[in-house]
């Protein structure tokens, strides 16, 4: 496998292939953003995930196939910047959560919770909702493989502002609803920054739990 992950603001996107999907993960952004566009090979229909920033990039990234949607997976203004412009010219439907879609700059066309399924060409994913970094954050779940914004990070959880009651309700979240749920070589792909597996991050559970962030 060439896919690393690691990926800079300006340079190429880096592209995985798997068994009937390809995943383009690109840098965006003054605040290094990671935007993922997801294509079924099968049909050539395409998802992206987090429009954050540099819709001219974007686009060039999406090229003249297919977009099914858009989904943002939570309402911090730095993963939307490039939402209306990318839905616009694309006539992507766009996806969130109904605790986040408030907060967006376009109104979401289809509003997910936790256990439903987004659907393009013949790929299928599963949202999961993540409470604590925001009310409606969601990752995405493929098999073997998940999209999880700014709820799971390389070493630890997402941002809860060092609010006790956000952070056990998120880290709460993201051992039950993702450790407890899937394998150690669950390969996860965050919103900003380098992705890892969860068998690498597993060991330090109880460390994040009791530093508290």
């Amino acid at each position: 496998m060439t896919y690393t992950g690691d990926v800079r603001v300006g340079g190429p996107a880096d592209v995985r292939e798997l068994p009937g999907l390809t995943i383009a993960k690109l840098a965006v952004g003054p605040f290094d953003n990671n935007a993922y566009l997801l294509r079924c090979t099968a049909t050539g229909q395409g998802l992206l995930i987090d429009a954050a920033n540099e819709a001219d990039r974007l686009l060039a990234l999406v090229g003249d196939q297919p977009l099914a949607a858009i989904v943002t997976t939570h309402q911090h203004g730095d993963h939307w910047q490039a939402l209306e412009q990318v839905a616009k010219v694309t006539g992507a439907p766009t996806i969130a959560h109904p605790l986040d879609a408030p907060a967006l700059p376009v109104a979401a066309d289809r509003l997910v919770e936790h256990g439903d399924e987004i659907t393009f060409g013949e790929v299928t994913l599963e949202v999961i909702h993540l409470r604590g970094h925001t009310p409606g954050s969601i990752a995405l779940s493929y098999p073997g493989h998940l999209f999880t914004g700014d709820s799971l990070f390389p070493g630890g959880v997402g941002n809860t502002w060092n609010d006790p009651e956000r952070f056990t309700q998120l880290y709460t979240d993201v051992v039950e609803r993702i450790f407890n749920r899937f394998p150690d070589d669950t390969w996860f792909y965050p919103g900003h920054g380098k992705d890892s597996t969860l068998g690498a991050e597993r060991p330090h559970l109880e460390e994040w739990r009791a530093r508290g962030w």
